[in-house]
């Protein structure tokens, strides 16, 4: 597989297809209503918003806001670079204020595993991803 760049369209496609074709993200659906919307500002390509989208057993990633949306997160380009690349411990942004959250917290919370599972199917892109 080529490179691709953070957060542009072939980094989205290939994280809709990583997220797609794993069988335990795709069980753990079954489990987990929840549309959250990520919005990242100051991209060198302009501001960037996709989702994640998990109901009625499927997960999948796209471009644009969640619909129905239960979380947004939004932060600078700077920011999700550093958690990306593993630079910054992910929970640091939330805490200073560099990662801004609405939304239902008791949702995101319950879909933990979810998450966990999340950041396995990000493994295998992050490997061709350049963040510059």
């Amino acid at each position: 597989m080529q490179r691709v760049r953070y957060l542009g369209s072939q980094w989205l496609a290939a994280v809709a297809e990583a997220v797609a074709s794993s069988e335990r993200l795709q069980a753990l659906a079954g489990d987990h209503e929840i549309g959250l919307t990520q919005v990242v500002t100051g991209a060198p390509h302009g501001d960037v918003t996709y989702h994640l989208q998990v109901s009625g057993g499927r997960a999948a990633i796209g471009a644009g806001p969640a619909d129905p949306e239960h979380v947004r997160f939004t932060e600078r380009w700077e920011t999700a670079v550093a958690v990306a690349t593993g630079a910054m411990n992910p929970q640091e942004p939330f805490l200073n204020g560099d990662i801004v959250f609405t939304g239902d917290h008791e949702r995101l919370v319950r879909a933990g595993e979810l998450f966990a599972e999340m950041d396995a199917a990000f493994e295998s892109v992050r490997e061709l991803t350049d963040y510059a």
